[in-house]
């Protein structure tokens, strides 16, 4: 197996650089697994184009050779690029399908049929419908890992290697630095949830790919 950061995420807001309000448009970390004949590659945020090149630049493939897209929640920023991989299978756990259906039903209630808002809506409706429900192994060594809290169905993905388990985290980690702090983002849907998470990823990962950072060792293995 082989795994790729083709792109590292950040925030819009780092708390632990001193950042008060949104400086930069945030964007999510984006990471590739080879295993087999399967290629996956985790939330395509960059715009297609430019990620697009960085598949190209990091992983010495072009965008058809990816088989499978996993997407650890719904939320636009882990998700720009899409639609350029509309030959590939398209993941999610299924309780996040569930959340964001009933979402933009609740929205469209409160939008005119014939508005901008209402298309909106609609293409994200498309979009979500060509989502399948995770099965628990994507491949063999490769299985979808459950980390509610920061949405109601956020999701991992655990890697079994030979001498350590990684495990791409998504938001439930946003960053080295939350994860050293014991921190989560703001605005989770149940934050006593997350930071059981926290404390379940302390406990079992010894590499951790976060939402909006670079892969980092878990201090843990260190000894802290």
């Amino acid at each position: 197996m082989e795994i790729i950061v083709v792109s590292i995420g950040t925030l819009s807001q780092n708390p632990f650089w001193q950042e008060t309000h949104a400086v930069r448009t945030p964007h999510a970390t984006t990471t590739l697994v080879r295993d087999n004949d399967r290629v996956i590659l985790v939330d395509p945020s960059l715009p297609a184009q430019a990620l697009e090149a960085r598949i190209t630049e990091r992983a010495g493939i072009n965008a058809a050779a990816v088989t499978d897209i996993f997407l650890t929640n719904w939320r636009p920023a882990h998700r720009r690029a899409l639609t350029a991989f509309a030959h590939a299978s398209w993941w999610m756990l299924e309780s996040e399908i569930q959340t964001a259906q009933q979402a933009l039903e609740r929205a469209a209630v409160h939008v005119p049929p014939n508005s901008d808002d209402r298309k909106v809506i609609e293409d994200e409706k498309s979009l979500l419908a060509r989502v399948k429900p995770a099965p628990d192994k994507i491949t063999q060594a490769v299985g979808i890992f459950p980390l509610p809290g920061f949405t109601p169905g956020q999701c991992g993905l655990l890697l079994e290697l030979p001498t350590s388990t990684v495990i791409i985290a998504g938001d439930a980690v946003a960053t080295a630095a939350h994860f050293a702090h014991g921190r989560v983002l703001p605005g989770c849907f149940d934050i006593e949830q997350a930071q059981e998470c926290l404390t379940e990823l302390y406990n079992l990962a010894d590499l951790i790919v976060p939402g909006h950072d670079n892969l980092f060792v878990n201090p843990r293995i260190a000894g802290f």
